[in-house]
């Protein structure tokens, strides 16, 4: 599928920068209204959201964070486990007075999403997973190999720049050339490879991901209302796992895109930002609840 236009003045989002722990975060802004923070997966960054970003501003403020290790982040020797990444989260949105935010993870950034309800609930209002990991085992063979203890994180530097355009073409996502390019150029910073290796070595085993939210779910005293968002021919974490929440989470919504792989907010943006705006603007929704402790 064609890649939606990007941003084009005056729809340009203001770039910022702070320091939260040992971070500098950067995250683009666009638009004004109630917060909506949007997490990118792995080895992505702000830019992935540029197709849907101008729709959701019209109403909103939207957030759009490189994650600590991606991006133009910064790279720190630090842990990048899904406490720490979302213990960042928190603490950024502590440092711009965000009391409550609506929060949409893609992929890994679905599963930090998912973290800041047993770290920080009191900051999210309603929760979007999009594509999200955490919610089963089955994960693309490429993740599963780059958990492979320290391999990643001591050799791999040297290919991320070419790992990244060969992941994303054969991936699909609409990314542009110059997208690609520019993602590709990111993940060729120093510490790009560490961050990476890390994050999917707290999450991905040889045998696939080995946290999955919905075991400790029970902690959180009141889920938020939780709406899932899928395509069904996802080729790195199958829609069976979205499929498998929404039956176990009292409350929670399930929107399938034909056709559509790993990222519907680039390849049906105009899909994906109506059913979010529906559950975003949705009134009173009732909180989520898990149906039985797994």
């Amino acid at each position: 599928m064609a890649a939606a236009p990007l941003l084009e003045p005056p729809l340009v989002p203001t770039s910022h920068f702070a320091r939260i722990g040992e971070v500098d975060l950067h995250w683009a802004e666009l638009g004004a209204g109630p917060p909506l923070v949007l997490l990118h997966g792995l080895c992505d960054s702000h830019r992935t959201w540029f197709p849907v970003a101008p729709a959701l501003a019209r109403s909103r403020r939207v957030l759009m964070l490189d994650l600590a290790g991606c991006g133009e982040s910064s790279r720190p020797d630090a842990s990048y486990t899904l406490d720490w990444h979302a213990d960042i989260v928190g603490g950024w949105l502590g440092a711009l007075g965000l009391d409550e935010v609506d929060l949409v993870g893609h992929s890994f950034g679905g599963g930090v999403a998912q973290w800041m309800l047993l770290k920080h609930r009191a900051r999210v209002r309603r929760l979007g997973l999009e594509s999200s990991g955490g919610l089963g085992r089955e994960v693309g063979p490429a993740l599963r190999w780059a958990s492979f203890p320290f391999f990643v994180e001591r050799f791999g530097q040297p290919f991320m720049r070419f790992g990244t355009t060969r992941a994303l073409n054969a991936a699909g996502g609409a990314f542009s050339r110059e997208e690609i390019a520019i993602l590709a150029r990111y993940n060729g910073m120093p510490g790009t490879a560490r961050a990476f290796s890390r994050s999917v070595r707290d999450v991905i085993n040889g045998w696939g991901q080995h946290r999955n939210f919905l075991d400790r779910a029970y902690e959180v005293p009141a889920l938020p209302p939780v709406a899932i968002f899928w395509g069904d021919r996802d080729p790195l974490i199958p829609v069976a796992h979205g499929v498998e929440a929404a039956s176990l989470i009292d409350g929670a919504t399930l929107t399938r895109f034909p056709g559509v792989g790993h990222f519907p907010h680039r390849q049906v943006p105009a899909r994906f930002v109506q059913v979010l705006e529906a559950f975003l603007d949705a009134p009173r929704l009732p909180n989520a609840r898990l149906k039985a402790v797994r």
